[in-house]
């Protein structure tokens, strides 16, 4: 297992490599540049060479990947041209409400996912198996920013039993030291900014994870009617074993595969960002941020911003892939 893991963390180096050299080449074929968006209509020749020269891109392109590859090396990403901060601070401050917004939508997905896909598997052509089916396929269709604005609209709005913008309210003075804010406020000690906190959280949260939950459930219970045909689990019940038994330790243990690597993969997408729930609610995470780098032009920011979310996906999966060897002993031992 240790060597499998080394051997993963070496691939990481040529991937994080390929994806670098695309998202410099890429940000450079936007149309515009970083200069037009800084001067607006205040532009002139002068100035623009000016703005192009102390960002270093009057420079050939090859000699400007090379020295932005020297900065990354030791983890600087450079300057954002639109706020003139580091790249690096940007992140620290930003990716915290994108952690936040994504454990809290997957754990939703997750806790309902998974049960309704086994109960649905095990009531196989039941009415709970056609009504999860259609809802399912309902949580897919339906677009994110939709879903957003009708919980808007519904418990912000209608009833006012929740706030609809923003990670908490402004007027509550609280402490930030981990940026995470249900965190810090059980850190701090302050359980009514913890608590408001919390209340920020359900919309943005429900409507990211209505997805990931439909999908989390149509592959569980795929993945449990075809574990319950298994000879294993025909034997274990002849054997005489309680249908909780052999439904924990063989059907739904071996079902986990395939639903261990959709969590993976939804969890590495949702924590890239989710640009339409974060504009939506005002979150102020990564997705947001490099939407607004994109119109801005910002280079650094684009550049910084997705080659680190590159490695948080990767990881990601990496972790997805150990976790093979723990449901399944005959990956460890291959």
């Amino acid at each position: 297992m240790l060597k499998f893991v080394v051997r993963r963390l070496l691939l990481l180096v040529p991937i994080l490599l390929g994806v670098s050299l695309l998202v410099f080449f890429w940000v450079r074929a936007l149309p515009g540049g970083p200069e037009a968006a800084l001067l607006g209509e205040r532009s002139t020749p002068e100035r623009i060479e000016e703005v192009r020269k102390s960002y270093g891109l009057d420079r050939p392109v090859i000699v400007q990947y090379g020295s932005y590859m020297k900065r990354v090396a030791s983890l600087e990403f450079g300057d954002s041209i639109a706020t003139r901060r580091p790249v690096t601070t940007e992140i620290k401050e930003r990716f915290p409400a994108t952690v936040e917004l994504a454990l809290a939508a997957m754990l939703l997905a997750i806790g309902l996912g998974i049960p309704l896909g086994f109960i649905a598997a095990k009531r196989y052509q039941g009415w709970f198996d056609q009504i999860s089916i259609g809802g399912s396929l309902l949580g897919i269709s339906i677009p994110v920013f939709f879903l957003a604005f009708i919980l808007k609209y519904v418990f912000a709005v209608k009833l006012g039993w929740l706030p609809s913008v923003g990670r908490q309210d402004p007027i509550i003075d609280a402490a930030h030291p981990t940026k995470f804010y249900v965190l810090d406020g059980l850190v701090t000690g302050n359980f009514a900014a913890m608590w408001d906190a919390i209340k920020h959280l359900i919309l943005p949260a429900v409507a990211l994870g209505t997805i990931p939950l439909a999908i989390i459930a149509r592959i569980t219970r795929a993945a449990v009617l075809e574990v319950v045909n298994e000879d294993y689990v025909r034997t274990a019940e002849a054997k005489g074993m309680s249908a909780a038994v052999v439904d924990r330790r063989h059907v739904l243990k071996n079902a986990m595969l395939p639903v261990s690597t959709v969590i993976g993969l939804q969890t590495g997408l949702l924590l890239s960002g989710a640009v339409l729930t974060e504009t939506v609610f005002a979150w102020g995470g990564m997705g947001s941020f490099l939407a607004t780098a994109v119109f801005d032009r910002d280079f650094p920011v684009l550049q910084g911003g997705i080659l680190f979310l590159a490695i948080v996906f990767v990881l990601v999966n990496l972790v997805v892939d150990v976790s093979y060897g723990f449901l399944d002993p005959r990956i460890r031992v291959s």
